[in-house]
């Protein structure tokens, strides 16, 4: 489905796109790009007015406060890095920028994202960051089942595995809301203010 349009009160949800996860190298989009896009898509939602909101993944330095369920995938251990969870300084020094920290997979269970939204009456998201299948997926799921309308800078998020990011993009997202590209939201982004 081509995007139809951005509400008068959408905002801009960037996921994980910090230092320490963007040091991994993306797959199809190069972490340089990633954060090139979203710095756009940040600037122009600024000059519009319309919220962003910067969401990191924290957690206590041994992982307790992380989610505990098991899976087949293998948990990282040991300690992260110093300064791993603060925000690349391409995306940093606007005040007016929301800051949400999470400790699971998604942005909304066990954090303010939802109250953020509900206060300023945000019907509409648009997200993108890092990784296209964890962080941004989740959180769009999470998004559509509270109701809100979803769309996605396909350009301005990735994974660690391209095949996984395409799978994504074309065939799960679809169903949680409406796909673009970068230009293409920012295009609709002038012609809906």
């Amino acid at each position: 489905m081509a995007l139809s349009t951005l509400d008068a009160r959408t905002a801009l949800v960037l996921i994980d796109l910090q230092k320490g996860i963007t040091a991994i190298p993306g797959s199809p989009y190069p972490m340089s790009e990633i954060i090139d896009r979203a710095v756009e898509l940040a600037d122009a939602f600024r000059a519009h007015r319309l919220p962003v909101i910067l969401v990191r993944v924290s957690g206590a330095p041994d992982g307790s406060d992380f989610a505990a369920g098991r899976s087949d995938a293998p948990r990282r251990s040991g300690q992260r890095p110093e300064g791993w969870d603060v925000i690349v300084d391409e995306l940093t020094g606007h005040p007016g920028d929301l800051i949400v920290t999470k400790r699971n997979v998604g942005a909304f269970y066990g954090t303010d994202l939802e109250l953020h939204l509900r206060r300023r009456g945000i019907s509409q998201i648009v997200l993108g960051g890092v990784a296209t299948s964890m962080g941004v997926e989740s959180t769009a799921r999470a998004a559509h089942d509270h109701g809100y309308h979803v769309t996605f800078a396909t350009d301005a998020m990735t994974d660690m595995d391209g095949s996984i990011h395409e799978h994504s993009v074309t065939r799960v997202l679809p169903r949680f809301g409406e796909t673009g590209t970068t230009a293409e939201i920012l295009e609709l982004l002038e012609k809906t203010r």
